[in-house]
């Protein structure tokens, strides 16, 4: 196993620690964020707009898709943090087997449904006729790739529990570039591979998902890492029913908030399908060029929550502040030098996608203009929400988040119409999200998210015996067995 010290995000000066931390975990965001660029500048210029709008509309509803799964995945690893935090590594995988043995079938399903009700789904949004059949074959898919890309993001969340952020880059690197490579070579057919045109960018996801979810294993197994599952621990699979009650009190608020803001985007697209397929196309770059606006806060809110969670676990509240106010600071930096690269470099960064002549790109020009700012105060909501969930706070920023994101988010954008038109719809992320920052800072300040969770797992008096007992050995808990 990794050395604990490479892991322990308990001792140590916070910023140093906090960055060491948040960098490969962005790292990872960028890699996979580049990786979907990749593939959409081969849709856009192999396939044209229409089918770059198809993919658009498709990759969203995947996102809606995996948000229920990925908030148990959110839970599992605050109560790996916690457990790891703790020292207990037992309980990390008590944790990772009731995560993954109880919604792997629910994963399954989810993908069987989204097969078979790939066309009401399309239908239900929108999606321009042009963009249709395209949008149909790409979805169906996609949803194919759900149940391998399930279990791969609980490993990789699960580790970042544990406090490390290295495995889940490499293997974000090496999964990039295979889908990068595979992209061309099944769209085009080149060489021994067929023509499957936009069938064969969904086949490269779905192929690399299953790869990546099998090296995964491999390298987590032959590197005896404490997510790893083997002899008698296999029974954690079988959920534990007092932890699946956990993952779910926790787990079912953070899936409803990746909901909420899936739902929030799905809609605005389909407003933004109302405009065209040269502004749905536009809109598709944009949302493209905001990922990678969005991740420095992305991966400072998980490193904050990861980091936070183990303090917690350990009772080191004293550094829970200043987690908080390094992980804000952090994100008005980052996120606010992406946000000026950008207006700077807007038109060539936007021209890779769409090519310098297309009418799109005016289009793409001004959405940049008016919502990019938008992040870098989103961001400090992130970072603020990071921290309090790591103690189990989840119901009041799923409220704050369903208020901002629907009511007032899309209000804006269909209300303002009749006196800004289609710039109301861009005008609605920057409004929306100052809401939500005040609301958030509010909440940090004087809402009660400090107080003991019952519901998370603490250690048994026994367990506190043993763990008192173990470190007083050099070899201790912290050697696996099994």
């Amino acid at each position: 196993m990794a050395s604990r010290a490479k892991q322990d995000l308990t001792t140590g000066p916070i910023g140093p620690t906090l960055l060491k931390f948040a960098i490969p975990t962005l790292a990872t965001s960028v890699l996979q964020s580049l990786n979907g660029s990749i593939n959409a500048v081969w849709v856009g210029r192999f396939l044209g707009e229409e089918a770059l709008a198809a993919a658009s509309n498709a990759n969203l509803i995947l996102f809606l898709t995996m948000s229920f799964v990925f908030g148990f995945g959110m839970a599992g690893t605050i109560l790996v943090g916690q457990a790891w935090g703790r020292k207990d590594v037992d309980g990390v995988r008590r944790v990772i087997g009731s995560v993954i043995g109880g919604f792997l079938a629910v994963a399954i399903l989810m993908a069987a449904l989204g097969w078979l009700f790939a066309p009401q789904i399309l239908d239900l949004m929108g999606v321009a006729a042009g963009a249709r059949e395209f949008a149909l074959t790409y979805l169906r898919i996609i949803f194919l790739a759900i149940p391998s890309g399930m279990v791969l993001m609980v490993f990789m969340m699960a580790l970042r529990g544990t406090g490390d952020a290295m495995t889940p880059m490499w293997v974000m690197g090496i999964s990039a570039a295979v889908d990068c490579t595979l992209n061309p070579l099944l769209i085009l057919g080149v060489g021994p591979f067929p023509e499957m045109g936009i069938a064969g960018a969904a086949t490269a996801t779905l192929v690399t998902n299953i790869a990546g979810l099998i090296g995964t294993l491999i390298y987590v197994y032959a590197r005896d890492l404490p997510v790893r599952l083997r002899g008698a621990e296999l029974a954690y699979l079988k959920p534990d029913p007092a932890l699946v009650k956990r993952i779910m009190g926790m787990g079912l608020p953070m899936g409803m908030q990746m909901i909420v803001m899936s739902l929030s985007s799905v809609t605005m697209l389909g407003l933004v399908n109302r405009q065209g397929v040269e502004t749905t196309a536009a809109y598709g770059v944009a949302l493209q060029l905001w990922t990678y606006v969005a991740m420095p806060a992305m991966a400072l809110s998980g490193a904050v929550s990861a980091m936070a969670a183990q303090n917690i676990g350990a009772g080191k509240w004293d550094r829970i502040s200043a987690i908080t106010r390094h992980g804000v600071l952090f994100n008005l930096v980052g996120t606010g030098t992406l946000v000026a690269l950008l207006a700077i470099a807007d038109r060539p960064a936007l021209a890779l996608f769409l090519g310098g002549d297309s009418p799109a790109l005016p289009i793409a020009q001004h959405i940049q203009l008016i919502a990019t700012w938008s992040y870098i105060i989103a961001g400090v909501t992130m970072v603020l929400f990071g921290t309090v969930r790591a103690n189990g706070a989840v119901w009041v920023p799923l409220i704050i988040l369903t208020t901002t994101m629907i009511p007032i988010r899309i209000g804006f954008a269909v209300a303002g119409q009749g006196w800004l038109g289609a710039d109301a719809i861009w005008a609605a992320f920057p409004a929306s999200s100052a809401v939500s920052m005040m609301l958030a800072l509010a909440y940090y300040r004087w809402g009660k998210w400090r107080k003991p969770r019952p519901g998370l797992a603490r250690p048994t008096p026994d367990r506190a015996i043993e763990e008192a007992n173990a470190a007083l050995d050099p070899d201790g808990k912290m050697t696996p067995t099994g």
